[in-house]
């Protein structure tokens, strides 16, 4: 069996992490082919080849991949699809936004969030907000499958794949792009990033969120927040962590006036040690902590920062 994994590539460079992850998940299933797609997708390429249990890269360079657009991506996705019995790639923005459109051009079901391999038909993924594990078995000639990264290890380095450049596909003619509006971090990226700290609806105000931005800084670590912070508007949506959010798995959460509702659990309760502050004895988010503080977070947080 052959694997096609659509590389993760944002302006021309390889999200190592999201992709060396996704590799880890699909070489169970078979030989595995890359694909790097983008207006400048060579040095990717190139970079995607020394990873570990990488057959073979292809890329395809050319301008009609530039902005990310989902549907020329889909279409070239599609164009290659009769070699491969899985199609493949991390469960990140992207990929949730060009698989369903494969998926559908396919006219096959499309099998999201995967976090385990059982074997080349039959895979786990989680289902009420991770609160349970569904294993689904797809008959599906082909498989089209994003993996959630959080829950593989990233494939070593040091393989030496061949990289062949391809030619573009049709161009479906059905978007354009029209402008990019970027926020610009020095932070480490939300979904990466090996220490995270989330704000929640405690932290009380917009203003008041500077105090986990401040702490954060202080780790290196990225900023998260929960639904109810953003939705209060103390936080970006790109902040949020969560069922309806990103998924995290850093080497340390900390998680500071959070209550801990299930939505925001099943984005962050594979991180490797939770660290809660929280005045609230009696909040949830104590039951899957490694160390809680009960404590106020105003007089706490300072005191953290201070000692750091």
């Amino acid at each position: 069996m052959a694997v096609l994994l659509l590389a993760e590539i944002q302006d021309g460079t390889l999200s190592m992490d999201a992709t060396a992850k996704a590799v880890s998940a699909a070489k169970a299933l078979g030989d595995v082919t890359v694909l790097a797609v983008g207006a400048t997708a060579k040095a990717a390429a190139d970079e995607a080849a020394t990873i570990d249990g990488v057959a073979k890269v292809l890329v395809a360079e050319d301008a009609l991949y530039g902005h990310r657009l989902a549907e020329p991506t889909a279409a070239l996705i599609v164009s290659l699809a009769g070699d491969y019995s899985h199609i493949v790639a991390p469960a990140t923005t992207d990929a949730k936004n060009i698989f369903p459109r494969v998926a559908a051009l396919l006219d096959v079901m499309i099998l999201t969030d995967v976090t385990a391999v059982v074997d080349a038909d039959t895979f786990e993924r989680p289902v009420y907000a991770g609160n349970a594990i569904q294993t689904v078995k797809s008959k599906d000639a082909t498989k089209v499958i994003t993996f959630r990264t959080s829950t593989f290890d990233a494939a070593a380095t040091g393989g030496s794949a061949s990289v062949d450049a391809i030619g573009a596909a049709e161009d479906p003619a059905i978007s354009e792009w029209v402008e990019d509006k970027v926020a610009e971090s020095d932070r480490p990226e939300l979904t990466s990033a090996g220490v995270v700290v989330s704000g929640g609806r405690g932290v009380g105000s917009q203003e008041d969120f500077a105090l986990i931005e401040k702490l954060a800084d202080k780790l290196g670590a990225a900023v998260g927040a929960s639904r109810a912070a953003v939705d209060s508007g103390f936080a970006p949506n790109d902040w949020q962590v969560g069922q309806t959010g990103k998924v995290v798995a850093p080497e340390l959460y900390v998680a500071v006036g959070i209550s801990g509702a299930i939505q925001h659990l099943a984005g962050m309760k594979d991180s490797k040690v939770i660290v809660a502050i929280n005045k609230d004895e009696e909040a949830p988010i104590f039951q899957v902590a490694d160390y809680g503080l009960v404590a106020d977070l105003f007089e706490a947080v300072p005191a953290l920062i201070e000692k750091l």
